[in-house]
């Protein structure tokens, strides 16, 4: 447990399952993000949507710990923020059934290697767990930069059964960037001249 703030961050949230609505200030819709690196994009959305009630988590405790300096630098409070130090493996023990509005996943490892594929982020053993900490007809948005990843990734949701809301061949050159809060692999990639892959999809009922 990193007990700086616990509103922020915790490194065992395996007893939270079904409490997450008393963890934030209020109660409203929940997000999260598998994979949140240093942090940057979980705290501006949070900064920007007050009315949605984020959760970041990565495997990393010092990376997460670093996620946790930047909120606390943030001149507001962020009632609608906590940060998990744990395993993205782990979701079923975090979160109960359907508890879960949305769910992001941005410039996860891409893991190449054939031998690798049940690694990544979109194989279907991580989207039969996305399916089930999310409620009924659950999003998923997914960024990368990995043009190998997006094409695997679009098949694996479309052979789940998963129905495509929109897909984005570059991100920023799109109406999509209007709002679009950036995470710090984004920047480093777009600056150089990178395309950003961007899809939404949902779970069928």
């Amino acid at each position: 447990m990193i007990d700086k703030n616990p509103q922020l961050i915790t490194a065992d949230a395996t007893n939270f399952g079904g409490k997450w609505d008393e963890k934030f200030a209020k109660k409203q819709p929940i997000h999260i993000e598998v994979g949140m690196g240093k942090g940057q994009f979980i705290i501006g959305m949070a900064k920007a949507h007050p009315d949605i009630n984020f959760i970041g988590i990565d495997v990393q405790v010092s990376v997460a710990a670093v996620a946790l300096r930047a909120a606390l630098d943030e001149e507001q409070t962020l009632t609608n923020l906590f940060l998990i130090a744990g395993d993205g493996e782990d979701l079923t023990e975090y979160f109960n059934d359907g508890e879960i509005d949305q769910l992001y996943l941005n410039f996860s490892d891409p893991w190449p290697k054939t031998r690798h594929e049940k690694r990544r982020l979109t194989y279907k053993s991580f989207l039969d767990t996305y399916k089930q900490i999310l409620r009924s007809e659950g999003r998923i948005e997914f960024k990368t930069d990995n043009r190998g990843l997006f094409e695997f990734s679009l098949t694996s949701l479309n052979n789940y059964g998963m129905i495509f809301e929109n897909v984005w061949l570059d991100l920023h050159d799109s109406d999509e960037n209007e709002g679009n809060v950036e995470t710090e692999y984004e920047q480093k990639f777009s600056a150089k001249g990178q395309p950003i892959y961007k899809l939404a999809a949902h779970f069928a009922k």
